[in-house]
């Protein structure tokens, strides 16, 4: 499948040079560098990235407000221009592995969604504190709890989906801006029918840099299960 993946990233150059190296070890494999203004450079040397892979590296600067979901809204819209049939989203801070990017796409040879797990068998989360990890089990349970999910890692960010599932979902209805978008993109997935499976990987916390989880990030994603439990499924669902 011809497989696009979408890296959102805000200063992240530490981490990228390394992530698109590694990536562009698994032959067709093209890379989508979605910046948000980095004021370290990462967009400068995602160019030159671009520049020196002959086109397996495009790089979208976004100049708009900021956010992880608006850069994967564009990203994946522009992924789609580019006609893949694979669209693949992953942090660029090697918490996701890039090795496992093709166990995920080879998912969807029998699904629509193909979701990299910490919460199945097999799925585990490294480098993390005690309270770091209850409180993301409590945040995935919590999700479930009020929307009806049937997905263990809700909030996972790293994904991979058919072309026709993201077209179905009607990318720009999608309301969310944090790490609340991952919810939402599942809770409208599982609403439209879509086949989701998910895949055990191992998480590790990030390389380089610091992690962009804000207060205003928190509450969105607190009060957002509430607000898809009481939304309607939207046209098309089965």
């Amino acid at each position: 499948m011809r497989t696009v993946v979408v890296i959102p990233t805000y200063n992240e150059r530490a981490n990228l040079p390394r992530l698109v190296d590694a990536l562009l070890r698994t032959p067709g494999l093209q890379i989508l560098v979605v910046d948000d203004g980095s004021p370290d450079g990462t967009g400068d040397a995602a160019d030159a990235m671009a520049v020196a892979t002959a086109g397996r590296v495009s790089v979208l600067r976004r100049t708009g407000p900021r956010g992880l979901g608006l850069s994967y809204i564009e990203g994946m819209q522009h992924a789609l221009r580019l006609h893949a049939e694979a669209i693949c989203q992953m942090d660029a801070d090697f918490s996701h592995d890039p090795a496992d990017v093709p166990r995920l796409v080879a998912a969807l040879a029998t699904a629509d969604v193909a979701i990299g797990s910490r919460y199945v068998p097999g799925g585990r989360v490294e480098n993390w504190s005690t309270r770091r990890v209850l409180l993301s089990a409590f945040a995935n349970q919590y999700v479930r709890a009020i929307t009806g999910l049937p997905i263990r890692d809700c909030t996972s960010g790293f994904r991979c989906w058919r072309r026709e599932a993201l077209e179905r979902l009607a990318l720009p209805r999608i309301r969310s801006n944090g790490y609340a978008f991952q919810v939402e993109m599942a809770w409208y997935a599982t609403a439209l029918g879509c086949r989701i499976v998910e895949i055990p990987i191992t998480f590790t916390e990030r390389r380089e840099g610091v992690s962009k989880l804000s207060a205003r990030v928190v509450a969105e994603s607190v009060l957002l299960p509430w607000r898809l439990a009481g939304r309607r499924p939207p046209r098309g669902a089965r």
